[in-house]
């Protein structure tokens, strides 16, 4: 088999032990041709707006965004506010990936999830409205806003041309994506982490049912993924060291078991042993016994450098059009330094 060539690369940035050290791996990230950083934000940890704005003032190039932010703790508006003024700070290199977040944290934050997909069809329509710099009132089901636009009196009044990225895992919205992309209103989906290639292939089904029904392509559709990686010289150290993750995630996120394509009474079992969320390290040090080598292989790129460029080139052949690479360990800079040697020219 030949080598595998990456047209384009990312980062995954999210709770370095040091912030700074998260600056310095998107300045790196970008000095290596890198064509993107996302910035985490799935549980309460760090803003990725803060961190992000950081980011403007010490690149020049690469792109960055959200990995995925959620459509239900900023308003609608204060999102729009949020992406214009990164737009502005960076000459225009601001992504936007959202989701619609997870529970348990959710209804521990008072939110309820009861209809994800309708909230999260509004939300982008409205959002894309105003960025648009549209004048919008709309009366949804979820969203209610009237009369309102983005006030730039002696700001630069020109349209926000930032890129809308849906974070789907399921396959409903998936489907839901691809139309959206068909009508104009998003720009692609973030692919998650922790699930099997041939999870993208059924959701790129389902893309491709979407956008069809809206007159688009698949080739319409952008598809950066969010893949982890666990990079080690030996193989066994670098497994060991991605289960304890995916312990955690099969064991208490069902939309991320559902897809990995576990047994799901293994599932169970390691939610069980896990105790709730969220779960102590001796937990997930516990339940992580249940978790086999070949399942940790299965949902991420774990192994010796060759093994996990090999793994990032099936989750592209599977549909994934730019990897966005989350080391699970220290050697952010040897990941980056690995996979660069791969970028196409």
């Amino acid at each position: 088999m030949s080598d595998p060539t990456f047209d384009r690369l990312g980062i995954w940035n999210w709770e370095s032990e040091d912030v700074a050290d998260e600056i310095e791996y998107a300045k790196y990230a970008e000095s290596k041709g890198f064509d993107s950083v996302w910035q985490g934000e799935s549980r309460l940890v760090r803003d990725a707006m803060t961190i992000m704005g950081a980011y403007t003032q010490v690149t020049d190039s690469i792109k960055f965004g959200p990995g995925v932010t959620n459509c239900y703790t900023r308003n609608v508006a204060l999102m729009a506010q949020t992406f214009s003024t990164l737009d502005e700070l960076s000459g225009g290199r601001a992504m936007l990936g959202i989701g619609a977040w997870w529970d348990p944290l959710a209804s521990k934050v008072g939110i309820d999830r009861q209809n994800p997909l309708r909230y999260m069809w509004e939300y982008c329509t409205v959002l894309k409205k105003l960025l648009d710099l549209e004048t919008v009132t709309y009366d949804g089901q979820y969203i209610q806003v009237e009369d309102i636009e983005l006030d730039l009196v002696r700001a630069n009044a020109e349209p926000r041309t930032v890129p809308i990225y849906i974070g789907a895992t399921g396959l409903t919205m998936n489907k839901m994506a691809g139309e959206l992309v068909g009508n104009g209103t998003i720009d692609g989906v973030y692919m998650n982490y922790l699930i099997p290639p041939e999870h993208n292939e059924r959701a790129m089904e389902k893309l491709t049912e979407g956008v069809e029904k809206q007159g688009g392509t698949i080739d319409d559709v952008d598809r950066p993924q969010l893949i982890a990686v666990s990079m080690d010289e030996d193989a066994d150290v670098a497994i060991d060291n991605a289960r304890g993750l995916v312990t955690q995630y099969i064991g208490q996120q069902p939309h991320i078991t559902k897809a990995s394509g576990i047994d799901p009474e293994v599932g169970e079992q390691v939610g069980e042993e896990l105790g709730g969320w969220p779960a102590s390290a001796e937990d997930i040090e516990r339940a992580s016994r249940l978790v086999p080598d070949e399942v940790v292989t299965n949902i991420v790129a774990a192994g010796t450098p060759e093994d996990c460029v090999q793994k990032v080139a099936d989750y592209c052949e599977a549909g994934c059009t730019e990897p966005s690479l989350y080391s699970l360990g220290p050697n952010v800079t040897e990941v980056i330094d690995v996979f660069a040697e791969f970028k196409a020219e």
